[in-house]
């Protein structure tokens, strides 16, 4: 094993050949990852690391969950690929379960979570021309500030985040931004050729940022008065974050469109969907929307053995248990290097004070210390530990946290 404070020459290598050929699109961790186990990842070098990030909440069931391995083996040797011009044997039950879990009718499955917003998008401006009667080429859609549902061209086009926008105009039309969490604004929004409002019950991206608890209860109100559909991106916050199911379950609402994605494809393969019902998913008819991969017999295999995990309530208990736990001994942390913690469940933002430095600085020195996890907008690091962790490795990545503030604080004198 190496130095957790140094990086070995083996990982040099694996990181300048990934630095040489491909492209720059992210910043990661000077860490080279071998293999999983629960909430541990392993390095080359065979250095352990608690995994305090969950490859953005798409890793909720822990790495290697047994369950959803075994049904990836399982379709592996039978077939992974036909495409929607056939029938195939999982496809029914995965749709079925899914369709059960949300409480809708239907499900369209695709691959990548930006996928099911971008169909959420198509499917919001036909239900309004087909079925609200907005004239053709008019539909807009309300959008949230500092909302984060992807980097497609379209997703792009309605980001505040210049850094993803810059040089990649022409941008889409047909989106209005609000601040989020302000109804007011929302309704002084909406007109005759309003279709539907896109939002994320806590923003990820953006900090993990939980609305005032009035929001998603006055935005569904809204959104019924005004005959607009209300979609719910929880493709991070969904599937056991927060400690429930759905983080929209903790303001008693339903939306009319769920966006899933990240944790349905088990940690394994990507898999997403958008779930509503008939009256709006009823609309797609052949040839109008699809996807090569989208449903593939593979996916829908481990995308059913995660929601047969999920409809047990276990993980979304444990979520919502260790949660108290996890955010009651951050808060202890205020005004000792943190500025503020928010989140629900096993999902937390935790503002860095400025003076220890920038976020990702923090992130450096927890990575010394055997935990991984992100930093967003330079102030924020993000804790989204897989579902199974256990409380001692809870703690143990806090304390580890507590350590990293003390050198920080100790480097300024």
């Amino acid at each position: 094993m190496t130095d957790r404070k140094g990086v070995s020459p083996a990982q040099q290598a694996a990181i300048a050949q990934t630095e040489t050929w491909g492209a720059h699109n992210y910043l990661p961790l000077p860490v080279v990852i071998d293999s999983g186990e629960g909430a541990w990842l392993t390095d080359i070098d065979g250095n352990r690391y608690l995994d305090f990030l969950s490859a953005y909440s798409a890793v909720n069931f822990g790495h290697g969950n047994p369950v959803l391995t075994q049904a990836a083996i399982d379709q592996l040797a039978k077939v992974t690929i036909t495409s929607r011009a056939v029938f195939s044997a999982p496809y029914g039950p995965f749709v079925k379960a899914l369709a059960e879990l949300c409480g809708k009718d239907m499900v369209l499955p695709m691959n990548t979570g930006v996928e099911a917003v971008e169909s959420g998008i198509k499917l919001a401006r036909k239900w309004g021309y087909e079925t609200k009667g907005v004239e053709e080429r008019h539909a807009n859609i309300i959008v949230m500030a500092n909302n984060f549902h992807g980097r497609t061209t379209t997703v792009i086009s309605f980001s505040n985040d210049e850094t993803a926008r810059r040089n990649f105009g022409p941008f889409t039309p047909g989106f209005r931004t609000v601040p989020y969490g302000d109804v007011t604004a929302i309704a002084d929004e909406i007109d005759d050729n309003t279709v539907a409002v896109l939002v994320e019950p806590i923003q990820g991206e953006a900090g993990v940022v939980v609305p005032p608890k009035s929001f998603l209860p006055a935005l569904r109100e809204l959104c019924t008065e005004r005959n607009v559909l209300m979609i719910a991106d929880e493709i991070q916050s969904g599937l056991g974050r927060t400690g429930k199911t759905f983080a929209c379950e903790h303001s008693g609402v339903v939306p009319d469109l769920y966006l899933l994605g990240k944790a349905l494809g088990g940690g394994i393969l990507p898999v997403s969907a958008v779930v509503g019902n008939r009256d709006i998913l009823g609309l797609l008819h052949p040839g109008q929307h699809g996807s090569t991969f989208g449903g593939n017999p593979l996916a829908a295999a481990v995308g059913l053995a995660a929601v047969e995990l999920l409809k047990t309530g276990e993980l979304q208990q444990r979520s919502s248990e260790l949660g108290e736990h996890l955010h009651k001994r951050l808060r202890t942390l205020i005004g000792n290097g943190v500025d503020a913690v928010r989140g629900k469940g096993l999902w937390a933002g935790v503002d860095i004070d400025p003076y220890l430095g920038t976020a990702r600085s923090i992130c450096y020195k927890l990575l010394s210390r055997g935990v991984i996890a992100k930093d967003t907008h330079e102030k924020t690091i993000r804790l989204a530990p897989p579902l199974v962790i256990t409380e001692a490795e809870l703690d143990q990545a806090i304390d580890a946290l507590v350590d990293a503030l003390a050198e920080a604080r100790a480097e300024k004198g």
